[in-house]
């Protein structure tokens, strides 16, 4: 060591302030315009950019974002076998599972710093279910985490997807997912391609109870989750800019050899073709989706309607008796 390296300048660190005292995470980063947003501005708008970004978020915001008055219960999810093929490539999958865990586990710390305050969440995986109500529909719904291992479909997502379904109609509620996936978990092989057709059994479960099955495409919806339930609801809504593609557009230029149409496989591109039904912004997604559900489930709707909002009318005089049933 010399007199260089050891140099400091007087007071200076006192000038500056402690470094430490910074969040790291103050700004967010539009993918769109490239500028810096502040983060709490963020919370405002749902986390879409002042350029019209949607930004990916947590299961907790969509359920806060979706739920009447916050307000929901979480429904457990079974339990699967942990690593079913000993699968192993520069990581092992269990480490690979408890890091994606992890990671969860600290957005959960900044989005709900305190648990006994909010209200909780069931995710084990990539998948979290709740019951409650939008716009006093009951509902049952799911909302993929992309932030775990992508999003991947594997056993464990689609035991939750099941499990929902199951409790959609046990309650007699709508289902809706929220879809955000790479596509089928390749440490499970086979498994996870399984749990194509058995989501598609449970969503035929759904509709044979006469119960709406609505699909919510977010950013990315992409392989074995767009060839199977993200694409089989009765009605589609995206999220805009949201990729939906079962292959990546660099996988099919470099197999067709062509370029491909600006904005290919994105959400107001599959809205032209027919694939989406509504594209709609995240910050009136809520109304769009009540309207939705209020058109398939009329009776269920007016039910819940507060029977002491309407007006009470007196009978005429010259309205005739009822007539007696028998």
């Amino acid at each position: 060591m010399n007199w260089l390296t050891n140099f400091r300048t007087p007071g200076l660190k006192g000038l500056l302030g402690n470094k430490k005292d910074t969040p790291d995470n103050l700004w967010l980063k539009c993918p769109t315009s490239g500028e810096l947003v502040y983060r709490s501005d963020l919370e405002e708008t749902h986390y879409v950019t002042p350029a019209g970004a949607h930004l990916r978020i947590s299961p907790r915001r969509r359920f806060r974002l979706f739920f009447d008055n916050e307000n929901w219960e979480p429904i457990p999810l079974p339990p699967v076998a942990a690593d079913p093929l000993k699968f192993k490539d520069d990581k092992t999958y269990p480490s690979r599972i408890k890091a994606a865990k992890s990671k969860i586990a600290k957005r959960e710390k900044e989005e709900a710093p305190d648990p006994s305050a909010a209200a909780p969440i069931a995710q084990d995986d990539c998948m979290a279910a709740a019951f409650g109500r939008i716009d006093g529909i009951p509902t049952v719904l799911l909302a993929q985490d992309f932030a775990f291992m992508g999003g991947s479909l594997g056993m464990a997502a689609g035991e939750a997807f099941i499990t929902a379904a199951q409790m959609a109609v046990a309650r007699k509620a709508a289902f809706v997912i929220c879809t955000a996936s790479g596509g089928a978990r390749m440490q499970e092989g086979t498994l996870s391609l399984m749990q194509m057709p058995r989501t598609t059994l449970a969503i035929q479960e759904v509709k044979e109870a006469g119960l709406p099955y609505i699909v919510v495409l977010c950013d990315p919806t992409s392989g074995g989750v767009s060839a199977s339930y993200a694409m089989l609801g009765d009605v589609h809504i995206a999220e805009p800019g949201a990729m939906i593609a079962f292959s990546g557009p660099r996988v099919i230029e470099q197999t067709i050899r062509e370029k491909l149409p600006e904005g290919f496989q994105r959400a107001e591109f599959l809205r032209e073709k027919g694939a989406v039904d509504i594209v709609a912004d995240r910050r009136e997604l809520k109304t769009t989706l009540a309207r939705v559900l209020g058109h398939l489930m009329p009776k269920r709707a007016a039910a819940e309607k507060d029977v002491t909002d309407l007006p009470v009318l007196a009978p005429s005089a010259d309205a005739p008796a009822p007539k007696s049933k028998r």
